[in-house]
């Protein structure tokens, strides 16, 4: 295929890549997205640093869990979380030995989150790619890493199905284009924005993953560019909501709208209503999620000593998210991984405040109930 055939692709067209878009369409979306990334960065700015350097932890370990189980990569959330925590200074209970997989999948995403002001260049990109494949291969297969893909196989293609069943979904611009419009996205990307930096942020991973300019990791790299542009929309190091984790709740219409743009003209509207509807719900969740949090600062305000000690926030942050069956002193010893005489006790420095409720009709078959959902926020 050339430019000359059938313009399937929205990189044939003759004004690639200028980009257009119907700002009246969006600006009700962009409102509502605004305000509630306004809502929830206010929230969490008079959490106190602690607590918001928790809640930013928590995000960047959902962040980037989900952007690698959306190419169907499965990493250890608690891996992650450790190794996070090792680069930032946090400090977090119990944790886990990461291998270099993980730490290179950490290093871009905190690369392009803490160092969001600083320009994305070509070197600091293929610095990205590099970390992705810290072995040179993906899966079994050695891959060209930190520099473009070059395409001696053929055209890069995104393909779907069995062998003798494929269905082409999109192919990206032929390999010996990339350098010169790699070097058009990252200056467009590096200047000051023409749009607003929610809608630049969606225009630019539509751009990088339409461009595919790697020959694998395209994904994982485009949704760190995600990350750098709404730092920059947030003028903020610490995340606070997590979009690729919302992708992969979406994941289904998350590929078709990017196969859409990529198969349409060059006005990006209709992917720019999906991307910030997918952001709005991304941050309304984080909104919820911040409830939560506002609960344990409550806690913490009223322990002994003006705080929860780490093992309890620990405890408490994962059993109000998804903690099943009756909670007992054993439960807790052995998912805390402590005696059970100090479960007893950070258990019942809980119950004083409120968090449980003891039931069972004797000590022996005691057992505790949370009190959470009945909280309201003040």
């Amino acid at each position: 295929m050339n430019s000359g055939d059938y313009k399937k692709y929205v990189w044939q067209q003759s004004g690639w890549p200028h980009w257009t878009f119907d700002s009246a369409r969006l600006s009700t979306q962009l409102s509502q997205v605004n305000v509630e990334r306004g809502r929830l960065l206010g929230s969490m700015q008079a959490l106190g640093f602690t607590l918001s350097e928790q809640a930013s932890l928590k995000t960047l370990t959902s962040e980037i869990v989900k952007s690698s189980e959306i190419e169907g990569e499965k990493l250890n959330p608690e891996a992650v979380r450790s190794s996070i925590a090792r680069r930032l200074g946090v400090s977090v209970s119990n944790p886990v030995k990461s291998d270099k997989n993980t730490d290179g999948v950490v290093e871009m995403v905190l690369d392009a989150t803490q160092k969001y002001q600083e320009p994305l260049t070509e070197a600091r990109l293929f610095g990205w790619h590099a970390a992705l494949f810290p072995t040179g291969y993906s899966g079994m297969h050695k891959i060209n890493v930190a520099t473009y893909r070059a395409d001696v196989d053929g055209p890069m293609q995104v393909v779907s199905g069995g062998i003798g069943h494929e269905k082409v979904h999109y192919e990206a611009p032929p390999a010996d284009v990339l350098s010169e419009q790699m070097g058009e996205f990252l200056a467009w990307l590096n200047s000051a924005p023409d749009c607003d930096p929610v809608l630049k942020s969606g225009l630019a991973h539509l751009w990088f993953v339409t461009l595919h300019p790697f020959e694998d990791g395209n994904g994982r790299t485009g949704r760190a560019v995600c990350d750098l542009t709404l730092s920059r929309a947030d003028d903020s190091s610490q995340r606070f909501y997590s979009l690729s984790a919302q992708m992969m709740k979406e994941r289904d219409d998350y590929y078709k709208a990017l196969e859409h743009a990529q198969k349409s003209d060059l006005d990006a509207t209709k992917w720019l209503e999906w991307y910030l509807g997918c952001l709005l719900r991304a941050v309304l969740s984080a909104n919820e999620e911040i409830k939560g949090t506002l609960y344990l600062a409550s806690l913490s305000q009223r322990a002994k000593g003006g705080s929860l000690n780490p093992r309890q926030m620990q405890m408490m942050n994962m059993l109000m998210h998804g903690f099943e069956g009756k909670l007992t002193t054993g439960k807790w010893a052995a998912l805390a991984k402590c005696s059970t005489d100090t479960a007893l006790r950070d258990i019942e420095a809980l119950v004083e405040l409120g968090a449980f409720k003891v039931m069972g009709t004797s000590r022996r078959d005691s057992y505790y109930v949370p009190t959470w959902n009945d909280w309201k926020v003040k």
